[in-house]
């Protein structure tokens, strides 16, 4: 019977874990990591966006998002939405095509992989016979033209990828139609690129890369028309009449033909920037507009010898509403209708990495002053920003309101911290808040992209915001903490710098006295090798509404801030660094504890983490600002890629994050005392507890170190009506010294019913319940190797859980969250969340201490992912797969934030009969009807499809103000873009 009763609580355990706890990767917000491709379809209004990693992603209208990964681990080089379909087709650099299709499924859409194929040539033909070099999806919807690096073009099937070898385009039936003077000079090389005409689907160009186009019948299989290029091909585009065809070449010029059915012989090029050598115009784009000249862009074709460093798009004419222009880290979007072109703020695709993200900070259910007070202070820095909607708008966002706001705070390298709306699928900028002000920097006030030499032409400017360079490492944000009841901010830096701030809706010029913290508590035999603290600005300084710094701690150390938290309703910051820990009076300004936590035999905490590294990070900042500069002034260097010196910066702050934060792992045995870094402050915790005894609770302050020991300190606060005339006190309490010295990650106190006491002021604003102050307080110790729970006041040991000896796991990141029941609206459960050095995330009951579950996360192998995953309050999370993309994830039934959209099939009056290559015996008549029945969603098919503006490089600026009409944009390492 016994039995019985046992077996039958583990299944209704087992049910209830089913109720509470579910594993989803949900969403990925941010930039995607290296773009490789663009597409668009306009009948969809949905963008497409591939990456090196082979992952192709889509977005509608703001919600609509969908991810795809191919198994192939291989960059898409390009991506060709089928002509009014929900189908499109990446091709990936091992030469494999894939077809993908947006399924509908109880009312959603998902996207699938349905069918893959890679080129095969006869036997013992060389690999470049079958290397797709150009791909064009017909408007039929049936065929794709897939042209290769040998000269031919294979025409396929789709979507069920069948090669119709009948109507292949072989290089000999080609070569043999040109005329033999041609032949004669040069070979014909790869297809570079392939055109349809937009008024007879029959006829398609073919343009080889030595410059030869060739207008080829579909139907008759032959040639109706050749164009003797002479120079080096990059694009053609077909006129939107049929009338015309253009062509792109190397040496900066561009050609317009005639399709007249007879051989050109005469080249008509037109060099846009004059007659010293060029770059190549490796895209050209030309639309009709609704009256006068057609509107023309390209890209490139700058004079070398002064933009050889630049990649510009030029826009002659303007008619269309927007330029959309995917450059390497960043989605930039440009009003063309509004005077000054300025961009429209982009609602997806942000690049949370515009500065190397060095922390986060995530806060649940802000209440609604707070965050409308949020939204006012960075609407006044958006002033710059087009007033005109999001250009795309595809799908249906069928996802329900998000039941509360959340905030994502992240540091950045640059002193800055963003704040980002997380409560819904796309992670939205709301404010920047930047703390370089407070301090004087290395910043070289002339080192401005913006600026250009007098006279100079074209005139440029900077367009987007990803700016990698940190003009002063020492400013990089590493700690956050945020009050959403009272609207105090702390802020902590890696110079040991501590920030108190105050949300104000006014600007306020005012002086920010630093108080110095000496950490080492006149210790002798210590000297400090790392970097200085940084010099504070002793003159008042503007603060722009938002958050304002209105009280600063410098400790002495100035060593990284590993540890802080704020408690508003005290006024009291506590912190901790590599040295010791104290504590802040914000109200009176004053050092109520310092406590050093140094072991005499620990030197390296005294050589600061930016000693070893800090001089060829100096020497690289310097060398780029130089460069920099230079753009400016002579334009004679280059900026080797931007995005890899980024990515080395942001492996180095992790591998530094981990060294300081997570010790080597070690197997599971007691550690010396003599371990480095063992007075690194892990962790700092606020508690009204029993520390005295257990009839009297008392304000409290925990501090935890790397080398396993738990300080406790009870505080005296004086009465309210007192509160800034007498000092607050510390006095010491308690020491604990756990036995295996594993680092401290984290500490909690459970009331009288096990329950986590509450945040400080959730209990006033009545948002949480009060605490049980009748029963027996325990406190939770986690430490890398298990979980441990004391009694309080006495401190014994009650229970424990070890992690680290299952499988040698050791927790990396630890956060309380609450989980509601997906079947019962009223019950829920707290729980610990942790994830591990495996890259596991648990979760462990509370009071209990019992494992409930856990469920791979991240690769073990992602060492920076693990340092940078921060836990919500209701059991989701956020950590990096790259320097610019979160991955977010739910360990919880009810909460779960993810895509619910729906695309559907777009209406076309011509989709019945799919637009079928017709015989050239067809009617000019037929032909003038077909093109009379392409209505305004057809052709705006045509100018979003093509419109591909595709670079090597990626650009940072935009370029404005040409003579005439004319108007040249320039952003750096340009990948790709929509018109």
């Amino acid at each position: 019977m016994k039995r019985f009763r046992r077996h039958g609580q583990e299944s209704q355990r087992d049910r209830l874990k089913q109720e509470l706890f579910q594993f989803n990767k949900t969403v990925e917000h941010g930039f995607p990591h290296q773009p490789s491709a663009l597409g668009y379809s306009p009948s969809l209004q949905l963008l497409a966006i591939g990456t090196r990693s082979g992952a192709i992603k889509l977005y509608g209208a703001p919600g609509v998002e969908f991810m795809g990964l191919h198994d192939e681990n291989a960059a898409v080089t390009q991506v060709h939405f089928l002509p009014h379909q929900v189908e499109l087709v990446t091709l990936l650099d091992d030469n494999s095509l894939h077809m993908w299709t947006l399924r509908a499924h109880k009312g959603l859409s998902e996207l699938l992989e349905i069918g893959r194929f890679t080129l095969t040539g006869p036997p013992g033909a060389p690999p470049s016979v079958t290397r797709v070099t150009a791909v064009l999806a017909h408007s039929s919807g049936e065929l794709l033209l897939l042209g290769t690096e040998g000269g031919h073009v294979f025409v396929v099937e789709v979507p069920g990828f069948r090669e119709l070898e009948e109507r292949n385009i072989s290089l000999d039936q080609v070569a043999s139609s040109v005329p033999d003077d041609y032949i004669g000079r040069r070979n014909l090389e790869h297809v570079e690129a392939l055109q349809e005409n937009p008024v007879n689907p029959n006829q398609v160009v073919i343009g080889y890369g030595r410059g030869l186009m060739v207008i080829w019948d579909l139907e008759k299989q032959c040639a109706i028309q050749h164009i003797p290029a002479t120079q080096q091909l990059e694009s053609v585009w077909w006129t939107e009449d049929g009338g015309y065809i253009l062509s792109s070449h190397s040496d900066g010029s561009y050609c317009q033909w005639m399709v007249s059915g007879e051989d050109e012989d005469e080249e008509k090029s037109d060099i846009p920037y004059g007659h010293f050598p060029c770059k190549a115009i490796s895209k050209i784009v030309q639309l009709p507009t609704e009256e006068g000249p057609p509107f023309l862009l390209f890209s490139g074709g700058m004079p070398r010898a002064s933009y050889g460093d630049r990649h510009c798009i030029t826009v002659i004419h303007r008619d269309p509403s927007a330029l959309v222009v995917l450059v390497e880290e960043e989605l930039v979007v440009i009003d063309l209708q509004t005077e000054g072109w300025p961009v429209i703020q982009t609602p997806y695709l942000v690049p949370l990495h515009s500065s190397a993200i060095t922390c986060s900070h995530h806060v649940s259910a802000i209440p609604l002053k707070l965050w409308e007070r949020v939204i006012a202070a960075g609407e006044l820095q958006n002033t710059h920003y087009s007033k005109k909607p999001w250009p795309i708008t595809g799908g249906q966002n069928l996802a329900p309101d998000p039941p509360q706001r959340d905030l994502l705070l992240t540091g950045h390298e640059d002193g800055t911290v963003r704040f980002w709306d997380a409560s819904g699928v796309c992670l939205y900028p709301m404010y920047k808040l930047s703390t370089a002000g407070v301090f004087h920097t290395d910043a070289d006030p002339n080192d401005n992209m913006n600026q250009g030499t007098e006279g100079e032409w074209p005139p440029f400017r900077k367009v987007g915001c990803f700016d990698p360079y940190s003009d002063d490492p020492r400013l990089g944000v590493q700690k956050i903490h945020l009050c959403k009841y009272s609207g105090y901010l702390t802020i902590a830096g890696t110079a040991g710098q501590i920030l108190v701030l105050e949300l104000n809706d006014e600007a306020a010029q005012q002086t920010v006295e630093a108080k110095v913290v000496d950490l080492l508590q006149g210790q002798e035999g210590f000297r400090w090798k790392g970097h200085a603290r940084l010099d504070v600005r002793e003159e008042p300084v503007l603060f722009p509404p938002g958050f304002q710094p209105f009280a600063l701690v410098q400790c002495q150390p100035p060593a990284v801030v590993t540890a802080l938290t704020l408690h508003s309703e005290w006024k009291l910051v506590a912190f901790g660094t590599s040295h010791g820990f104290g504590l802040y009076d914000y109200q009176q300004k004053n050092n109520v504890l310092i406590k050093c936590t140094l072991n005499p035999t620990d030197q390296l905490a005294m050589e600061g983490p930016l000693s070893r590294v800090k001089s060829i990070k100096k020497s690289l900042r310097q060398s780029f600002r130089r460069i920099r500069r230079s753009r400016v002034s002579l334009r004679k260097h280059h900026v080797h890629n931007a995005a890899k010196l980024q990515e080395a910066n942001a492996r180095l702050e992790a591998e530094l994050a981990e060294m300081e934060l997570a010790p080597v792992q070690r197997k599971i045995e007691a550690r010396s005392s003599d371990d480095s870094f063992t007075g690194l402050v892990r962790t700092i915790y606020f508690a009204d507890t029993f520390l005295s005894d257990s009839s009297h609770s008392t304000p409290s302050l925990w501090a935890g170190t790397n080398g396993g020991c738990v300080f406790a300190y009870m505080l005296r606060l004086p009465p309210v009506e007192h509160r800034a005339e007498e000092p607050v006190t510390a006095q010491p309490a308690k020491e604990i010294q756990l036995m295996h010295r594993a680092p401290v990650v984290g500490i909690l106190v459970l009331d009288g019913h096990g329950a986590p006491l509450p945040e400080p002021l959730e209990v006033a604003h009545d948002l949480a319940r009060s605490p049980d102050m009748q029963g027996s307080h325990h406190l939770l110790v986690i430490s890398e190797e298990q979980f441990k729970v004391f009694t309080l006041p006495k401190v014994s040991a009650k229970m424990k859980l070890k992690l680290t000896a299952v499988d040698g796991s050791r927790v990396r990141r630890v956060g309380v969250a609450w989980f509601g029941s997906s079947r019962t609206e009223d019950y829920g459960e707290s729980g610990l969340v942790v994830l591990t050095n495996q890259g596991d995330v648990h979760v462990v009951s509370l009071p209990t201490v019992k494992m409930q579950v856990h469920y791979p996360c991240v690769r073990r192998e992602d060492v920076s992912g693990i340092a940078s995953c921060v836990f919500t309050k209701h059991g989701q999370g956020f950590y990096l797969i790259s320097p610019s993309e979160f991955e977010r994830f739910s360990l919880s039934t009810r909460c779960v934030v993810e895509p619910h959209c729906l695309v559907e099939v777009p209406l076309h009056p011509g989709s019945s009969n799919k637009h079928r290559p017709q015989p050239d015996g067809a009617s000019s008549a037929q032909r003038n009807a077909r093109q009379g029945s392409e209505d305004a969603e057809s052709a705006a098919r045509r100018v979003m499809e093509h419109a591909l503006l595709n670079d090597e490089k990626v650009l940072q600026e935009i370029q404005k103000s040409l003579e005439g009409d004319q108007t040249s944009f320039l952003d750096n390492n340009v990948k790709s873009a929509v018109a």
